[in-house]
């Protein structure tokens, strides 16, 4: 049985980064509210606050090392599936990973003991400055993997020497023409990302009845933060798609599955891209919406997927079919951040089943837009996977196919197991909830409020504890 490198490769790390980015966008947008309560708990010395962000940061400790384990895979195959990939553009790309390590990852590193294992043990201070210093490490982790990834769509600042790509102006490899929108994007889907994950938690213990008071500050923030923040994120998305139109306009015309560059395109609500038969099947859209959002004229014209040879457009489809998933969630958590808003300025958020049942249960949707909107980005630049530069087929190393086969055949086994233990262990954790025993105001010397009836009655219950 002959096996394709190419596709498989291609399969294998598409695989493992899918699984990968899972973890890292809550951990950004996790670590980021967990050093929001802790600055709360500070301030005020509510333990309300201290409470909520103990809990959260086991759910964080899960998170980061499963995204620890499945982005030191990645690492891995640069080497192994993809060596001529390593070759020509390493001297860009290898800087830049090294310096999210040395900077990230040591922030990261140095502050996160004392952040997961630093309660009672270090001054209240000195756990919050560990609590901000590791959300700022993981947004700048975020920040030079992305520029390392955005060189790869729009690459700048560089020369070709003797076919291998070396730096001339790192100013431009790292602020490359598509960075700021991407880094922006993508940073505001993990705290939306987590804003919806703190929102269904909230909203789960308030329909159980369980932990009321720490489940109507989570689904406040929550939907406060996404209010103001997902129709941000359609505007940073617009901007993102404008600057793509400039530098990819064939990622593009997949995106809105447009063939002919001569017409005006329309917005396809829904269609069934065919492309043997360059067309769309099945068309419903709105007259010129496309061109309109594009161009900013009903009548603007922009490429069409016709103005290149079939074997150098990318997989229309997949592209077509995953950019409007990201968009129907991203409206989605639009609107439901509005209706909540709504609902708190009535004074019925906390009691309107309605609301808190299906809010309860979409905790998926933000890693779901993510996971799409990086299929968008990876097979729209097809069939290049350094745009302009180097072509997917021409990265990959000289590794028997059978031999990526096997290995992908174990990934997907380990994987399946090892992550599936890690979601069963995090969702023990929110089956569980905050744990009322680490209500310890006095032995913080932090100021002292009276005690509510539900937390007299749990440390009652605890012998006095």
């Amino acid at each position: 049985m002959e096996f394709d490198p190419a596709l498989l490769a291609r399969i294998q790390f598409a695989f493992t980064v899918t699984f990968h980015i899972i973890f890292p966008t809550f951990t950004i947008g996790l670590s980021a509210y967990i050093a929001t309560l802790e600055v709360m708990w500070l301030r005020s010395g509510r333990e309300h606050y201290h409470l909520l962000a103990r809990f959260w940061t086991k759910i964080f400790a899960v998170s980061f090392a499963m995204g620890v384990v499945s982005g030191v895979v990645l690492s891995y195959q640069f080497g192994t599936n993809w060596s001529r990939f390593s070759l020509f553009i390493g001297n860009v790309v290898g800087p830049l990973i090294g310096y999210e390590v040395l900077t990230a990852f040591f922030l990261e590193a140095t502050f996160l003991g004392i952040m997961l294992f630093g309660w009672n043990r270090v001054p209240p201070w000195l756990h919050v400055f560990s609590c901000i210093a590791v959300a700022v490490g993981t947004s700048t982790s975020a920040f030079w993997i992305l520029s390392a990834n955005s060189w790869m769509q729009t690459p700048a600042g560089h020369v070709i020497r003797e076919g291998i790509a070396y730096p001339a102006d790192w100013i431009a490899i790292i602020f490359n023409p598509s960075f700021p929108y991407r880094f922006a994007h993508m940073l505001t889907a993990a705290y939306l990302t987590t804003s919806f994950v703190v929102l269904a938690v909230g909203a789960r213990y308030l329909l159980a009845g369980r932990h009321t008071d720490q489940a109507k500050t989570m689904v406040r923030m929550a939907v406060g933060f996404a209010a103001i923040v997902a129709p941000l994120q359609l505007v940073i998305g617009d901007l993102h798609g404008l600057n793509t139109a400039k530098y990819q306009p064939v990622k593009v015309a997949a995106m809105e599955a447009h063939w002919d560059g001569s017409k005006p395109g329309d917005f396809h609500l829904f269609a069934w891209p065919d492309e043997s038969a360059e067309a769309n099947r099945f068309e419903l859209s709105i007259p010129k919406g496309a061109s309109l959002v594009i161009t900013r004229d009903w009548n603007g014209l922009f490429p069409g997927l016709k103005s290149v040879p079939a074997k150098e457009r990318p997989p229309v489809p997949l592209v077509f079919f995953s950019f409007r998933l990201m968009l129907l969630i991203g409206f989605g958590m639009i609107g439901a951040a509005w209706v909540g808003l709504w609902l708190w300025f009535r004074g019925r958020l906390f009691n309107s089943s309605w609301f808190l049942k299906p809010a309860a249960n979409v905790w998926w949707a933000g890693f779901i837009a993510v996971a799409a909107g990086w299929i968008v980005t990876e097979s729209g630049r097809q069939p290049w996977i350094a745009q302009g530069l180097l072509r997917t087929a021409d990265a990959i190393s000289p590794v028997p196919g059978g031999s990526i086969a096997v290995s992908l055949a174990l990934f997907v086994l380990v994987y399946g197991v090892v992550f599936s233990m890690g979601i069963y262990y995090i969702n023990r954790l929110i089956a569980r909830g905050p744990d009322v025993r680490v209500l310890v105001t006095e032995e913080h010397g932090l100021p002292s409020r009276p005690l509510s009836a539900a937390e007299q009655a749990a440390r009652a219950a605890l012998g006095g504890r």
